[in-house]
């Protein structure tokens, strides 16, 4: 029957384009919904040093732009629309819009995932007035200044680093008794006099009118509270799932992610998912980026059954 796509992608983040990619160069035609930033969480990283082929490293950005010069052409459209819900009618698929709804062949859901938020006093009320998630975007905001990076993980500490080369005194707070991230960032952020990393240590709430002022923090093994001076925090203690848009039409994981099986195929025949959002993702882009081909290569293996 006629329908208005062979597929719909779901996100233009690395397991988007990836997946678009692939249907493009099969002969499907091909729409890439984003309700954001076109190349998803790519265009906030700043250095990815551990994606395969880039000895020296990337910048987030040139690597999402490259691969979303890559979709277009091979002839991905793009649409700049916020996806409501899909529904199954066998065989064919609907997407659903803010602005309208789209039939398609088959759908790959590759939304991706937002920061985790700290939920503490403060967070939602200094919004960008000190309260950031990424560095890369808001590190100029607070260049000179004394600040927090809550989180201690891969992510935490590359922020940490960036923010040290802007002049900042940079505190990272983690939760967890030792840091997470690996061992090469770690190296490079206890070399930094301008970087110190505090471990066993909870965020409680963060103080100020018109800005950041202030981090209170608890130890967890004394129960000593105390202040931090800071005119800035960055969050970065892990990833949501965004798939809330998911919830009336597939069963999630209590964590938010979408089960699928080996072929990144959800519950519902010819949808699937990839990226961040599939149940066990590691959360990294060289993985995402394998979703996404494995799922288009699943999706066109099933469009040829119609």
């Amino acid at each position: 029957m006629f329908t208005d796509y062979d597929v719909v992608i779901i996100g233009s983040g690395c397991a988007g384009l990836a997946a678009a990619i692939y249907t493009s160069r099969a002969g499907y035609e091909t729409v890439i919904m984003e309700k954001e930033t076109m190349g998803g969480e790519m265009m906030s990283r700043q250095l990815i040093e551990n994606y395969p082929g880039f000895a020296g490293g990337i910048m987030g950005p040139d690597l999402g732009s490259a691969m979303l010069e890559q979709a277009a052409d091979a002839g991905a459209e793009v649409e700049m629309a916020e996806v409501t819900g899909i529904q199954d009618k066998g065989d064919y698929k609907i997407v659903k819009t803010g602005d309208g709804s789209y039939t398609c062949k088959g759908i790959i859901i590759a939304s991706g995932s937002h920061p985790r938020l700290l939920n503490v006093p403060g967070e939602t009320q200094l919004a960008h007035k000190g309260v950031f998630y990424c560095a890369t975007c808001d590190g100029a905001q607070c260049a000179g200044k004394p600040v927090v990076v809550a989180g201690a993980g891969d992510s935490g500490i590359t922020e940490a680093l960036l923010l040290a080369n802007l002049g900042c005194k940079v505190t990272v707070v983690e939760l967890m008794s030792r840091p997470k991230a690996s061992r090469v960032l770690l190296n490079r952020a206890e070399e930094n006099p301008d970087i110190t990393v505090m471990c066993g240590e909870k965020i409680e709430g963060i103080t100020g009118e018109d800005w950041v002022t202030g981090v209170d923090i608890l130890n967890v093994a004394t129960g000593e509270r105390k202040r931090l001076d800071a005119e800035g925090i960055y969050i970065r203690i892990g990833l949501v799932p965004n798939t809330q848009f998911l919830k009336d039409s597939l069963t999630l994981c209590p964590n938010g992610q979408v089960p699928v099986n080996e072929h990144m195929t959800t519950e519902i025949s010819g949808v699937l998912a990839a990226g961040d959002i599939r149940q066990f993702s590691p959360a990294q882009i060289g993985a995402a980026v394998g979703d996404g081909i494995h799922a288009a290569m699943a999706l066109g293996r099933y469009l040829n059954t119609l």
